[in-house]
């Protein structure tokens, strides 16, 4: 099989197909001709005899002179009455309008936004008195076959493997032929031949001349031109596999990858994957790759013991990823693109996994560094971007299936919420009043530990420690800030609120308060926003026990009370606060 895909690629290909689409509808081709004047002078002649005659550009660097649109029926019936007067080549066939690219005749026009007509576009010359009858315009010619059947398999004979295997490809992608590539001309390739050439307006004969066979090739290589793919041997990394070279151009290396940047606006990129381990080195890589922005958290996973796939979709960005373990190493390579005919990219990633092929004993050192010298980032992993979310606040254990309690700070600016960064959660209540939001993950989690409340009034001036994602995702653990207890209510007299005296940042808005014994006081208030009075930065408010029960309650759960007496060490609250805590992230 590889041999056929070097071959694809070494075959000259022409031709980009076109960027612009209308509704589809349906044409007569009636020419197709290889320049622009050309074309013109034909689409010129043919407008004396058609009220409906259009020039387009196609692939391959070809022109189209067509009649239209009409509607598929239409241009059915219109195709056989053309041909029984003999107005049109015989040859001339229905085309749909999703082929045709930029137009060139009638000039400024736009023929492909017109509604498909129903009737005869033939014009009844009806010369005016006094000026002499336009010219006759001859007949264009019948279509002759370059090839009867006798010769057509006679000429077929000289076909190698390879190009039986590349006719049948270019038959799957034209959507005739579904079976096997194996270059043998069965009945199944004989029945997709019949009938490409029944909707192209030749002889169904099943066996394709010289020419169709090149119309054939010439079409399905044309979608493929801009992306000049070409087998690349990578000695820095020990990979040799096709690339698309004429979409990307190499770029930094830095253990484990090597990079390749988009050269367009197709945004296409390679990361070639290459580095010396074992099984848990392929599991750790699966892992890693999953947290890059270079692949969409949505798609299809597949980990074996040897390898594993990866993909991923977005609004805004598709990937594919595949990588072996093989002799002590692993390889493989990332294929992202921010646009594309998904027809097209499922083709050249298939391309690119088949020809795919590790060179033993070549493996990227890991010493290696980046190319431009560019400085370290937390971000960054060997120079790809890793996807951070947009902002993270906290939240608490309140049960033993793994429900959070956290604030409704940032919930509405969120697409997606995550539970530290891979636990994906929903809401499941939400009190905007007091800030309160109820998450639940959307798989089964086992809390290491659960918060358990104070169910007393706690003591005035009493010292309490905040847990919280201070610096968001920055650091893995929450960090403890000390302060104390300034009172039970709030500024105006508010009930459901403490006031504490500590310092607090964003992302610990969510984060349980603890006294000393380790039993949680209430749940931090996210800070309001700044306004004409500025509060003193260790001025923050706490949810109360009570409003958290009540609230907890009316979603269905008993919050634990606490039964400790004894003061923790601050080395035992901070483990409990580990346990506890847990960062949420919020994603757009």
């Amino acid at each position: 099989m590889k041999t056929l895909f070097v071959l694809f690629v070494s075959i000259f290909m022409l031709g980009a197909a076109p960027t612009a689409r209308a509704q589809e509808s349906a044409w007569i081709q009636i020419e197709a001709l290889r320049t622009l004047a050309q074309a013109q002078d034909r689409a010129r002649t043919y407008s004396g005899a058609f009220s409906n005659v259009a020039g387009f550009r196609v692939g391959g660097g070809w022109y189209a002179v067509a009649l239209g649109p009409y509607t598929e029926v239409a241009a059915a019936a219109e195709l056989r009455a053309l041909k029984s007067r003999r107005l049109v080549p015989q040859d001339s066939y229905l085309e749909s309008s999703l082929q045709y690219g930029q137009q060139f005749w009638p000039v400024g026009v736009n023929s492909l936004l017109q509604t498909p007509q129903s009737g005869s576009g033939i014009v009844a010359v009806q010369p005016a008195p006094g000026i002499p009858p336009a010219p006759e315009v001859p007949p264009a010619p019948a279509y002759i076959p370059d090839e009867t059947p006798r010769q057509a398999r006679a000429s077929e004979q000289s076909l190698t493997r390879e190009e039986r295997m590349l006719l049948q490809e270019s038959l799957q992608w034209e959507g005739f032929y579904s079976s096997t590539i194996d270059g043998a001309f069965g009945r199944g390739t004989r029945a997709a031949m019949r009938a490409w050439q029944a909707a192209k307006g030749y002889d169904a004969t099943g066996i394709l001349t010289t020419n169709q066979r090149v119309d054939l090739v010439e079409d399905y290589q044309s979608a493929f031109a801009d992306f000049d793919l070409q087998m690349t041997r990578n000695t820095a990394a020990g990979i040799e596999m096709i690339l698309p070279q004429g979409k990307i151009r190499e770029g930094e290396t830095e253990a484990p990858f090597v990079q390749y940047d988009s050269v367009d606006e197709d945004g296409l990129r390679v990361v070639l994957i290459s580095q010396t381990g074992d099984e848990a080195t392929l599991f750790g890589l699966y892992d890693i790759l999953q947290t890059l922005e270079i692949v969409p958290t949505e798609g299809f996973r597949e980990r074996k013991k040897r390898s594993f796939v990866l993909t991923g979709q977005s609004p805004e960005l598709s990937s594919y990823t595949y990588a072996v373990l093989s002799n002590g190493s692993v390889k493989g390579f990332t294929l992202a693109w921010t646009a594309g005919e998904e027809r097209v990219m499922k083709r050249v990633t298939e391309t690119m996994q088949q020809s795919f092929t590790p060179i033993e004993g070549v493996v990227l050192p890991d010493t290696a560094l980046s190319s431009d010298g560019s400085e370290q980032r937390i971000d960054l992993l060997s120079g790809l971007e890793i996807r951070r979310p947009d902002r993270s606040r906290s939240g608490f254990f309140v049960d033993g299936s793994g429900r959070v309690l956290t604030t409704t700070d940032v919930l509405g600016q969120c697409s997606r919420v995550t539970i530290g960064e891979e636990i994906e959660a929903e809401i499941a209540a939400r009190d905007d009043a007091l800030g309160l939001a109820l998450l639940a993950p959307r798989q089964t989690l086992a809390p290491l530990a659960v918060a358990e409340f104070q169910a007393s009034v706690p003591r005035l001036n009493s010292e309490v420690a905040l847990a919280g994602f201070s610096y968001e995702d920055i650091l893995d653990l929450p960090i403890l800030t000390y302060g104390t207890l300034a009172d039970i209510r709030g500024l105006q007299g508010e009930e459901a609120v403490d006031r504490l005296a500590l310092s607090s940042l964003p992302g610990d808005a969510g984060g349980p308060v603890f006294d000393t014994t380790g039993a949680v006081l209430g749940m931090l208030k996210a800070r309001p926003d700044a306004g004409a009075r500025q509060l003193p930065s260790d001025v923050n408010f706490a949810v109360d026990v009570a409003a958290i029960a009540a609230f907890l309650g009316e979603a269905g759960l008993s919050p634990r009370a606490s039964e400790g007496a004894a003061v923790l060490a601050p080395e035992d609250l901070t483990t409990l606060a580990g346990d506890v805590t847990v960062r949420i992230s919020c994603w757009n």
